[in-house]
């Protein structure tokens, strides 16, 4: 194991130091300390017209580089987002949330994690789980007043090919859209879906900054 554990170590170094993965100098001083790059995104976040920055980090101490439950030596280190403003002075951190999603080497059960990509879009950002066979689900945030909140959530409850349940939550209109299968018992891929809608109660729009968790997140409750 002691070999294996090392070996992982100097490829986590290798790959996270790649140049594909190295951060660009003017953000290579907003990453914490003990932490590295894993993704970086540009895009328009508060609608002035510059390239702001999003960036996805990764913890790496090396206590959470652990054997899983098949014998391999995996990095269970979380992930976190940093959102750089670009002013006429420079990259201005105005969001950290260091630790809030899981690591992509968490457990699946059976089936592998879920797959996390984010997409920014001007003002938007949209936080995606892909989990392939079984669906995908997507918070959407919208910045403002120097935070993201959410505004939006999708979701896609799958059997293989077949869509037995999509939600739809927009928090800023309060109302949920459900579509249910009615033909999800059958191996016809095409679904016939019954509608219904609900009003849901929320008071505050739930901000990205105080996320501790997505996996944690309960959407059952709107």
């Amino acid at each position: 194991m002691n070999q294996n554990f090392n070996f992982l170590i100097l490829l986590s170094f290798l790959f996270y130091n790649s140049p594909g993965n190295a951060q660009t100098e003017s953000t290579a001083g907003f990453i914490p300390n003990g932490y590295v790059l894993l993704e970086e995104h540009s895009g328009d976040v508060n609608k002035d017209g510059l390239e702001d920055c999003i960036l996805i980090i990764k913890n790496t101490k090396e206590e959470n580089i652990v054997e899983n439950r098949f014998g391999d030596i995996v990095d269970r280190n979380r992930r976190g987002i940093i959102v750089l403003l670009n002013t006429e002075n420079g990259y201005e951190p105005i969001l950290k949330n260091l630790d809030c999603f899981s690591s992509e080497n968490e457990d699946g059960g059976v089936y592998y994690p879920p797959e996390l990509s984010i997409e920014i879009h001007t003002n938007i950002l949209k936080i995606h789980y892909a989990h392939g066979r079984y669906g995908n689900w997507e918070y959407i945030f919208r910045y403002g007043k120097s935070d993201y909140r959410l505004i939006g959530y999708e979701s896609s409850e799958n059997r293989g090919p077949i869509v037995n349940y999509k939600t739809s939550i927009n928090f800023l209109t309060k109302k949920k859209q459900v579509l249910e299968n009615e033909n999800m018992n059958s191996q016809d891929e095409v679904g016939i879906f019954k509608e219904t809608w609900e009003k849901i109660k929320i008071e505050n729009l739930i901000k990205l900054s105080e996320i501790q968790d997505f996996d944690n997140i309960d959407m059952t409750k709107y």
